[in-house]
């Protein structure tokens, strides 16, 4: 017995010859029909679960490029990014910034002291960048001359450090300072001085934790 469109046909039976030629052609041709759309359904499944092991492994690329690129996280420490990150805030990085462009002046950077990659990752904000002159002088920072106009509100600085004379930045050189800038340790220390674009990690953009802090910044 045969079904066609889910119909009991015997084939073998003798009614089916008084069917005439033409509707005897016309069930075959159903007949035929069903048996490819039973094959194909057969064949479906285990291209189905191909499919699908294909768009988990690309869902999984997607998600460990998208976290590695956008979401690697770093804690600030301590208060010298005061008020814009307090310490102990878990931020997010994009290492892709710097890969594809360059600081700006203004920019939360994530970077590794003299470029050691055992160092414990700073965070600070640029504030000159290469081409440009920094200086501070009566509590105030100048670039190229002119006194940087900031839209904080931050206190006059007490220690000018290395910046007390003018220091010209060069190609991939960077000066950077906390926001907290007289409780901070940055460019216009020593130990810190110019920060290069091969120390660059990426740019702060996101504040995962604690809840009450998150955000973008």
């Amino acid at each position: 017995m045969r079904y066609v469109n889910n119909k009991p046909i015997d084939f073998t039976n003798e009614d089916w010859k008084t069917h005439t030629p033409r509707e005897r052609a016309r069930l075959e041709a159903l007949e035929r029909k069903e048996e490819e759309k039973r094959r194909r359904k057969k064949k479906s499944v285990p291209r189905l679960l191909f499919e699908w092991a294909f768009l988990i492994l690309i869902a999984g690329l997607f998600g460990y490029v998208s976290v590695f690129t956008f979401g690697q996280q770093r804690t600030n420490i301590g208060q010298s990014m005061d008020p814009a990150l307090a310490g102990g805030d878990v931020c997010l990085v994009n290492i892709l910034a710097y890969q594809v462009g360059s600081p700006k002046a203004g920019d939360i950077v994530s970077y590794r002291p003299n470029g050691s990659s055992s160092a414990r990752p700073d965070i600070k904000r640029v504030i000159g960048v290469p081409g440009q002159t920094i200086q501070i002088k009566d509590g105030m920072i100048y670039i190229n001359d002119q006194v940087l106009l900031e839209g904080k509100d931050y206190p006059a600085i007490t220690r000018a450090g290395l910046a007390e004379k003018p220091i010209k930045l060069k190609e991939g050189e960077y000066f950077v300072l906390g926001d907290n800038r007289n409780n901070s340790e940055d460019s216009r220390n020593p130990e810190i001085g110019i920060v290069t674009s091969e120390m660059m990690e990426g740019r702060v953009w996101f504040v995962v934790s604690p809840a009450q802090h998150r955000g973008f910044v």
